[in-house]
């Protein structure tokens, strides 16, 4: 239970959807090893939870050494023991996350709508919406050429969202090659797009719906890259699973 909701939830919070991020933010690797710090406080709840609750006794020297990463780990970010000198980087000024929907035990990911999600005093910044890495103009300003030219599936599904579907659909001109009604989904249609020539691959673009209502009401929309050759919307839905359209279309319910 305790490596369950404190260690891999912990980790899941801070190395999946906080660190990563960072690192891919930063240039190459120094060459030298960091030491734990905040980012790496899953391991040291982990143990200090089995202490804390009697499950395990330590020697004094290792709860000694547990008492300092404890410390260490609650007072800076990432740090560096060097010969002669410790450098210790300072943690971030701010930290903006959500629970991940069908997280069991409160698992995080990084997500702020309107400024970044992890912001330091020497002004370096990360962006994230629902655990995605994008850059500023996702947030401020998406238009339908950053969007064309952007080679990132992510980032450019994060930035049409923003946009919302309709607003892209008609600012970006698309050409429907086909719809027809969604047979998993009743009531729904499935929508077959053309893509900007700007796009990799010559993708084409399928947009669906999701078969369950968000709480607040709306159905959400999802844009599915599928390949170029195919020109029929449920063979284009049946190729994410796997099938045919034509096994596609005798489904009575898509999950």
């Amino acid at each position: 239970m305790i490596e369950a909701t404190v260690w891999e939830s912990l980790q899941a919070s801070l190395i999946d959807s906080v660190v990563a991020p960072i690192r891919a933010s930063l240039p190459g690797r120094i060459g030298v090893v960091t030491w734990y710090g905040q980012h790496e406080g899953h391991r040291f709840a982990h143990y200090d939870a089995f202490r804390r609750h009697g499950l395990t006794t330590f020697r004094s020297d290792d709860n000694h050494f547990l008492d300092i990463f404890a410390a260490v780990t609650a007072s800076t970010g990432w740090w560096w023991a060097l010969p002669d000198v410790c450098i210790m980087a300072d943690r971030p000024t701010a930290l903006h996350t959500e629970s991940i929907p069908g997280s069991l035990h409160g698992e995080r990911r990084l997500h702020h709508h309107g400024s970044p999600a992890i912001e330091f005093a020497d002004g370096q910044q990360v962006f994230a919406l629902h655990g995605t890495i994008v850059p500023q103009w996702v947030l401020d300003d998406p238009t339908v050429e950053r969007i064309a030219n952007e080679p990132n599936i992510e980032i450019r599904r994060c930035a049409i969202e923003r946009l919302g579907w309709d607003g892209y659909l008609a600012a970006a001109d698309l050409t429907l090659i086909h719809s027809a009604p969604d047979p998993g989904n009743p009531g729904q249609r499935l929508s077959l797009y053309s893509t900007p020539l700007a796009w990799l691959n010559g993708e084409r673009l399928l947009l669906v719906e999701n078969g369950s209502l968000e709480r607040d009401g709306h159905r959400r929309r999802y844009g599915l890259h599928v390949p170029g050759d195919v020109s029929n919307a449920l063979d284009a839905a049946g190729w994410t699973y796997g099938i045919s359209g034509a096994d596609y279309a005798r489904l009575t319910r898509r999950t």
